[in-house]
């Protein structure tokens, strides 16, 4: 990781919700999930603060290097319906070494849908790839595909 990156970086990322990112496609296979409102899911809320924080880091980090989420601590206070569009802004708000923390708000053009923190964990791929095709060799289960490592 370079050393630019520092509290107070930050990104925007909007994002139009789609039928498919709502309550009912989180699991399909889940009845409980099946039965509630076509309604942006938490799950994917959770997903595009992600992203947004990756956009953060991305052009801070080296060649071969990605970033995991280590930490979630988000409320979800608002129904987006698909068609309407979020706004995710992620901001820094400090760096540990490789643990890089961050405040996150998401808007849907109404109201404030979700707002708190996460924490990233900047990793070496390879590294990372290692670990987890060992961790599947112990568990019998088969490894990273090489077009997903």
């Amino acid at each position: 990781m370079k050393d630019t990156l520092a509290p107070g970086a930050s990104a925007t990322l909007s994002y139009t919700v789609p039928a498919n990112k709502t309550v009912p496609h989180l699991y399909p296979e889940a009845a409980d999930f099946q039965s509630m409102p076509a309604v942006f899911a938490t799950g994917f809320m959770i997903g595009l603060m992600e992203w947004t924080c990756m956009k953060v880091l991305e052009p801070h980090l080296d060649a071969g290097e990605g970033s995991l989420g280590v930490h979630v601590n988000v409320s979800h206070a608002g129904a987006t319906l698909p068609g309407q569009t979020i706004t995710v802004d992620a901001e820094v708000t400090k760096v540990e070494g490789r643990r890089v923390s961050f405040r996150i708000k998401a808007h849907d053009g109404v109201e404030m849908i979700g707002e708190g923190e996460h924490d990233r964990f900047v990793v070496p791929w390879g590294k990372f790839n290692a670990r987890v095709n060992a961790k599947a060799k112990t568990a019998g289960v088969p490894p990273l595909s090489p077009a997903r490592m």
